[in-house]
């Protein structure tokens, strides 16, 4: 038997099998090197765990979509730096899990959101956009402003994210409930965007 293109192109069984180890050689040739590098599971300074009320907040941005439109990485170019700040570093997402980079930029990227614009802009901007920003076809979000945050899931939500090296405290996750009751959906998300403020050491934003 030959093991040649031709044979592959006629057995289909072979070509799944060569692309599963492809795919399975490629993704440990590029993941393996990250987890030996400190720069990428090292938080920078200033970076913590999201507490309770952003941590629900990154879950109302994940919800609504929010990650469809904005990314949150401010990549290495000249012109994203001066529009932006810095550009991105791993440093800061250690303890997103998933993180939310992101490449798709239909409204503008939000790394570095929190450092520009003041909690009233974000209401004003989540209630109608357009308010703020004329030409703007983000759609409006008027209902985070009176859905009232449950919080009853928080407690598993950061256990969960404990096992995977988030280092929440028994006392941050006994009190993560009580410290969100009585804030809107909306309050959530103004703070988590308000984090994505980060001052990283030794760098101008």
């Amino acid at each position: 038997m030959s093991f040649n293109h031709d044979f592959i192109e006629r057995h289909s069984w072979a070509l799944i099998v060569l692309s599963i180890l492809t795919v399975a050689v490629g993704g440990l040739v590029e993941i393996l090197p990250l987890w030996a590098d400190r720069e990428t599971t090292t938080p920078v300074e200033g970076v913590k765990p999201y507490e309770p009320l952003r941590l629900a907040g990154r879950d109302i941005y994940l919800r609504e979509g929010c990650y469809g439109c904005h990314s949150q990485m401010v990549r290495p170019f000249r012109s994203e730096a001066l529009r932006y700040g810095h550009y991105s570093v791993a440093g800061e997402s250690v303890y997103d899990h998933p993180f939310q980079w992101g490449s798709k930029r239909t409204g503008p990227d939000l790394a570095r959101v929190g450092a520009r614009y003041s909690d009233e802009w974000h209401r004003i901007h989540l209630h109608n956009p357009r308010d703020v920003v004329p030409e703007s076809n983000m759609p409006a979000y008027p209902w985070l402003e009176t859905a009232v945050l449950d919080g009853a899931d928080l407690p598993a939500k950061m256990r969960a994210l404990r096992r995977v090296g988030v280092p929440y405290t028994d006392a941050q996750i006994a009190g993560a409930t009580a410290e969100v009751k009585g804030h809107t959906e909306q309050e959530a998300l103004i703070a988590y965007l308000q984090g994505l403020g980060i001052q990283l050491r030794g760098i101008r934003q």
